[in-house]
């Protein structure tokens, strides 16, 4: 059984709404039906907070014997994309410009991004830094995102969304640098994925 169906079952099973589950967890109902619906991955730091919610624990959330989580999340290797094009595939080799081994803390569809530029370098993002990012097409507010706007190359950025009004948020220290505000019905605003990492060092 997959994740969603389990954490679904299980949450019927206890009797509990989605309203009740979330709470308990710490997030809206709108992300825990996300999970039940398979649409995004239960991140790492809300699987035990899951898990002993329901009862049960991280590794039936995710379908694993106990062995398999250990052996899962060390050494993944990942692509290294110096840039996003919308116009190419993710891992394209014209944009594919090596790989970094790295470990990951939950299972999912990971690249890393070559950062350009100083607009997130108070949340020590900084020129040239390696972000590790776990594709998704949905993140919480306040998270640090890459994020696709109208078809052009993509941003990193601390995202924001209330109704169709989406905010791309920089953390720098150059006043140059100043929110991004879009009308989501209007300007196509596409999450590509969730920075998970930073300052990744090669080999």
């Amino acid at each position: 059984m997959d994740t969603g169906n389990f954490l679904r079952e299980r949450r019927k099973k206890l009797g509990l709404t989605l309203e009740e589950l979330a709470g308990l967890v710490g997030v809206t109902r709108q992300t825990l039906s996300r999970y039940e619906n398979g649409l995004i991955n239960v991140p790492t730091e809300k699987l035990a907070r899951l898990a002993e919610a329901l009862h049960s624990t991280p590794n039936e959330l995710l379908g694993w014997q106990e062995d398999e989580f250990v052996e899962y999340l060390p050494n993944l290797r990942v692509p290294i994309l110096g840039r996003i094009s919308a116009g190419l595939p993710l891992y394209a080799e014209e944009q594919v410009e090596g790989s970094v081994l790295v470990e990951v803390n939950s299972p999912g569809e990971y690249f890393a991004l070559r950062v350009q530029g100083d607009s997130m370098n108070a949340a020590h993002i900084f020129e040239n830094n390696l972000l590790i990012v776990r594709k998704q097409d949905f993140v919480e507010n306040g998270e640090i995102a890459v994020v696709m706007i109208d078809d052009n190359d993509a941003t990193v950025k601390r995202f924001y969304r209330q109704g169709s009004t989406v905010t791309l948020m920089p953390q720098s220290t150059n006043p140059q640098h100043l929110p991004q505000i879009y009308d989501a019905s209007k300007t196509a605003v596409r999450v590509i994925g969730k920075v998970v990492k930073n300052e990744i060092v090669f080999e």
